[in-house]
């Protein structure tokens, strides 16, 4: 069912009702056609249409590492910044893998749609994202408008940590095991002190996380936030749920700092305040939706 289809089944069967209404696709293309600021906020869900997956409850992680659910470990158990000290081998064996998926997925045509959306934008736009898979850059968004909250897989850091720096991990490639999900090949190390490195990304019980680089692109988009006076703002929020409400909360604060207007592209949670924009469906469908 299409967000139009909802729309349509919950309003009332009055054609002089009807005649004045407009569907939700019509309302979420009008304001994106009179804004001229855009911020897109997007959670796991943005990638899904690209083939990654969004780990969705326990079952979901399971299902794409099964070795994990003979151990009896969830999403939340292995993404744990500890196993890089206990078992660094499993730890590279995840984020090798999710590391190789993320550099061989192809973004999803809806991100050149909301590329060429925001490129019309007379203020400017940004991008941002819990996501640590860098498809919005690889898509070609200005890196310098992209606020990754949570880090970004293509960067390591010190698993100790024993200083500050972070480096690209471009010429990083782990072999993993197709049984076991375990790394097989040399692990990365810090240049500094030797011990093993790891992604520069939030992770659960996290203690160790170098947020400098997301800190610096938060200050620059609060900056953009503030340079916008009189502005017509609108928020295109992309498979962000509410199990780590980052991205949610994120939306909600800036679509009510400006009066903004939202269009939440959720096929499950797809509940707006008042006023607002729900298109109950994936993010590539949604997406395409408004053009």
């Amino acid at each position: 069912m299409t967000s139009d289809d909802l729309f349509h089944s919950l309003t009332p069967r009055n054609p002089s009702i009807l005649k004045g209404m407009k569907t939700p696709t019509e309302m979420a293309r009008d304001a994106l056609a009179q804004a001229d600021a855009l911020v897109i906020t997007a959670g796991a869900g943005m990638g899904v249409d690209s083939g990654l997956p969004d780990f969705r409850g326990r079952e979901g992680f399971w299902r794409h590492y099964p070795p994990f659910a003979k151990l009896g470990l969830s999403f939340e158990m292995v993404a744990d910044p500890r196993w890089f000290t206990e078992d660094p081998r499993l730890a590279w064996g995840f984020y090798g893998h999710r590391l190789n998926l993320y550099r061989n997925a192809t973004p999803h045509r809806g991100f050149q749609i909301l590329l060429k959306a925001a490129n019309r934008m007379q203020a400017g736009y940004y991008v941002v994202t819990s996501n640590v898979d860098g498809q919005f850059e690889k898509a070609g968004f200005d890196t310098s408008r992209i606020h990754e909250i949570h880090g970004s897989i293509h960067y390591l850091q010190c698993s100790t940590p024993c200083h500050q720096n972070i480096w690209s991990a471009d010429q990083l490639h782990i072999e993993v095991s197709s049984e076991d999900f375990r790394a097989t090949s040399t692990l990365p190390v810090c240049p500094r002190c030797g011990v093993t490195s790891r992604p520069n990304i939030l992770m659960f019980s996290e203690w160790a996380w170098m947020s400098h680089n997301s800190d610096h692109q938060q200050s620059a988009f609060r900056t953009w936030l503030g340079s916008l006076h009189a502005r017509r703002l609108v928020v295109i929020e992309c498979g962000a749920g509410t199990a780590i409400p980052s991205i949610r909360s994120i939306t909600c604060q800036v679509t009510r700092q400006f009066n903004g207007t939202l269009i939440r592209i959720n096929p499950r949670e797809y509940d707006v305040p008042p006023g607002q924009i729900a298109l109950p469906c994936g993010a590539l469908d949604g997406i395409s939706q408004l053009i």
